[in-house]
């Protein structure tokens, strides 16, 4: 694989921490989807959503994403997409023309564990929340993503809750990666 790889998954998937591993130790460019759209429009997505809604950010996240790609000279990339961003419109379509697509997949158990790790307040939508209320929104958000991720030209299996899963993840989307030039 040499095409740009395009890491999806739920929030607190591991899709930034892995892939900056991922690309360190491919010796690739790394993309947060995220970070560049902060550059781009001045505002971190929670701002953003904030201040327009979900709608207004998801059209342009999308934009982002498609001017990055057309913008980079680089084929060895490493993106992290938002959680969400695979559900919107024909984003997972653009994703297949664009490279490979890989579903870093978890359980929502160990979803919101990883998420009651970090700073809610940079996700607007889960501030605020118990460990309880998380699961009971992440649950069902998470099932009807579920069949947009499915269409991920790779699905990884999250190694749990434990120490290390991200550098894990990395290690296992190498070990993929490996075999595919092979």
């Amino acid at each position: 694989m040499k095409a740009p790889i395009y890491l999806i998954g739920y929030m607190a998937a591991g899709k930034t921490t892995a892939g900056r591993i991922l690309a360190e130790m491919l010796g690739w460019h790394f993309v947060d989807l995220d970070e560049a759209f902060t550059e781009i429009h001045g505002y971190k997505p929670a701002e953003y959503i904030r201040q327009y809604g979900i709608d207004a950010f998801r059209k342009k996240e999308k934009y982002v994403l498609e001017d990055i790609a057309d913008m980079s000279p680089y084929e060895q990339v490493i993106y992290a997409t938002g959680g969400g961003y695979p559900c919107w419109e024909d984003n997972m379509e653009c994703l297949k023309e664009l490279g490979s697509s890989i579903y870093i997949k978890w359980s929502a158990n160990d979803l919101v564990k990883r998420l009651m790790l970090t700073d809610l307040s940079d996700r607007p939508i889960l501030q605020g929340h118990t460990e309880e209320e998380l699961l009971a929104f992440i649950k069902p958000q998470l099932e009807a993503r579920e069949p947009f991720y499915q269409q991920a030209d790779y699905i990884l299996e999250a190694p749990g809750f434990i120490e290390d899963a991200d550098l894990k993840i990395a290690e296992q989307i190498c070990q993929l990666m490996k075999s595919k030039t092979r």
